[in-house]
């Protein structure tokens, strides 16, 4: 009979491919609702709202709250932004000029980003050869989706809204590695109640009148299902269930699930004749994943390296 800790490690596991599989999904009814329907600037205050009207209850009601320090209400202020504009409104706003299997290849990105992030804030060793030919691979397959129609971004283009995703997935790698602590402290309901009040407080006086007027229901059936979709889950199950799995597993396992959205979104949007899978797409995508498998396997051999040098120091403080 397998044991509790094992289950528990299978259920978090699960959480990640669940809310991955979600999130790949996300970027063709992006497009769909975007292009056909709605304003970006709609559907992200939407989904601020959607976050909000489920997150802060449960939030309010934990016993956790109340053990918030000043310390953490600084670093949740903080993560926020980076959540709530620096990912999910720079997502939007890039999904409105890219298509589905560009976005979700750039969301590859993240593994890299996370282990990276999380080194450079939580050790100071240096860079082995791995970690630097990994970083370069990541590098030339971003460049090759970014600058695939030539070196000049235009507003409005699609190299555009690549280095627009870019950004949000860079906001959503910091976020992981800085919000851990408090992940571990006060819980994934606690945090991100906090992260969409704050989140509900700052873009409500800019963003409310984008859909104070707007008649929701007049849109077609599909429409509504898509937009039904993305506020549950796309939106609140998906975060959910990737906060509750990075609160227990590492970067590591919160990195290399992101593989599963470029799979999902790819599939959609052929299905869906939103997009073809060319040979940049290809390229973009073994370079991305040929630099993260180098990323993490210097990953492991600096963290092997870190509890090398520290076992003689405990040995020592035994004797």
């Amino acid at each position: 009979m397998p044991s509790r800790s094992s289950v528990n490690k299978f259920r978090y596991n699960w959480d990640l491919i669940v809310a991955n599989m979600l999130f790949g999904a996300n970027f063709s009814f992006y497009v769909s609702l975007i292009r056909n329907y709605l304003d970006f600037q709609q559907l992200f205050m939407l989904q601020v709202l959607a976050g909000a009207l489920f997150f802060i209850p449960g939030a309010l009601f934990s016993p956790r709250t109340y053990r918030i320090s000043l310390g953490d209400l600084v670093k949740i202020f903080l993560v926020s932004l980076l959540v709530i504009f620096g990912w999910m409104y720079f997502l939007l706003w890039g999904s409105s000029y890219t298509n589905p299997i560009d976005g979700a290849t750039i969301a590859t990105l993240g593994p890299a980003i996370t282990l990276l992030i999380d080194r450079l804030l939580h050790h100071n060793e240096p860079f082995n050869r791995s970690r630097i030919i990994g970083i370069i691979a990541i590098s030339l397959g971003a460049w090759l989706l970014i600058f695939d129609r030539g070196f000049i971004l235009t507003h409005g283009s699609r190299g555009w809204g690549n280095l627009l995703i870019l950004c949000a997935v860079i906001a959503i790698g910091a976020n992981t590695v800085i919000i851990k602590p408090q992940l571990k402290k006060l819980g994934t309901k606690v945090v991100m109640g906090w992260y969409y009040f704050i989140g509900l407080l700052i873009s409500a006086p800019f963003f409310w009148h984008y859909i104070d007027h707007t008649e929701f229901w007049r849109l077609p059936p599909f429409a509504l299902f898509e937009l039904g979709y993305l506020l549950l889950f796309g939106t609140v199950w998906p975060m959910h269930l990737l906060y509750r799995g990075a609160e227990h597993l590492t970067a590591v396992h919160t990195a290399l699930y992101r593989y599963i959205q470029p799979l999902i979104a790819g599939i959609l949007a052929i299905w869906r004749h939103q997009a073809q899978f060319d040979s940049t797409n290809l390229t973009a995508l073994v370079l991305i994943f040929i630099g993260i498998l180098l990323t993490v396997i210097g990953y492991r051999r600096s963290m092997q390296a870190i509890r090398e040098s520290l076992a003689p120091r405990r040995f020592r403080q035994k004797q």
